[in-house]
């Protein structure tokens, strides 16, 4: 079945530059929390309801959402103000509910986070006219405090972790390359993984395969043995990607482009493109419900979440 339009959730209109940024899915509470960068917010969505529940506020020009199931917690990067924020989902209920900030590095950006030791990984971005500011912060989580920056090669993209290979996975851009640095010793770069295409950019893996699926700048999906680095293949996209998400189970790889403004769907097994599906220029960031095979996409030109299904 294709990809096809559910419904449209509308969401606050942007109050400064800007619209979206990333955004996650926990299930436990069924809510989808997208970073509302234009707002310095973040937007909550009843997944269930298909229906906008609140905003949390304060988060100067957070650049997006990471959930953690066990624990329950979820983080954002305030790219404006250089830190980490840490709130339990659901709190966000609570009149007298707060986000706990962490200062990390210049601009973060991409977050992952190893919960069996409780750190967290800020991916920042920099500032080109500050040498040196291209780091990785790492962050001690219960303890409320950074406990390293490790500086990387150049600006930094996006970030995960993967329990099996208990590792940080971390896209660079220029030179493009994705950094791995040990879930037991982050605090230095374990290896470097070149990237066979130009502007490393959205990451996810199939932690079953051990495949890391990195969408680049100059419109290729390659895929990676996470292990080795050695190249397995590739997929030409419809425009410069930004996010990806992978339905493991179903061996789908959703890739948001901005520009032209669509969605490429990837068979993974194949490695080849079965579906691109229409959005709205600018739309790059989305959030894949697992538990419905729901895609939200967030449209910044009407400020609202497209929902597909994935029958």
């Amino acid at each position: 079945m294709p990809l096809h339009l559910l419904t449209h959730i509308d969401l606050p209109p942007h109050t400064g530059a800007g619209g979206f940024d990333h955004a996650a899915i926990d299930p436990r509470t069924d809510r989808c929390y997208v970073a509302h960068t234009a707002n310095d917010a973040v937007d909550v969505i009843d997944c269930a309801r298909n229906a906008y529940l609140r905003s949390i506020p304060g988060l100067p020009a957070v650049a997006g959402v990471l959930i953690s199931e066990r624990p329950a917690l979820a983080f954002t990067s305030n790219r404006g103000e250089d830190t980490v924020g840490i709130f339990r989902p659901g709190d966000e209920d609570q009149p007298s509910a707060n986000v706990a900030k962490v200062p990390v590095g210049v601009r973060p950006n991409g977050l992952a986070f190893d919960p069996a030791r409780g750190t967290l990984v800020a991916a920042n971005i920099g500032d080109p006219a500050r040498p040196g500011s291209c780091t990785v912060s790492i962050v001690d989580v219960a303890g409320r405090a950074l406990r390293a920056a490790v500086s990387v090669p150049g600006r930094t993209r996006w970030a995960i972790y993967d329990r099996m290979a208990d590792a940080f996975f971390v896209n660079i851009s220029e030179p493009s390359c994705i950094v791995v640095l040990a879930g037991a010793d982050p605090t230095r770069i374990a290896r470097t993984l070149t990237v066979p295409a130009v502007g490393a950019h959205g990451l996810d893996i199939d932690a079953a395969t051990g495949r890391l699926f990195c969408a680049c700048d100059d419109r290729q999906l390659v895929a990676l043995d996470a292990a080795s680095g050695r190249a397995l293949g590739v997929v030409p996209l419809s425009g410069p990607p930004d996010v990806v998400f992978l339905d493991a189970e179903r061996a789908r790889l959703y890739v948001a482009m901005g520009d032209p403004g669509v969605i490429d769907v990837i068979d993974t097994a194949a490695m080849k493109t079965i579906e691109v599906v229409p959005t709205e220029a600018g739309a790059h960031t989305t959030a894949l419900d697992v538990k419905r095979r729901r895609l939200h996409v967030f449209l910044p030109r009407t400020h609202r979440s497209a929902v597909f299904v994935d029958e």
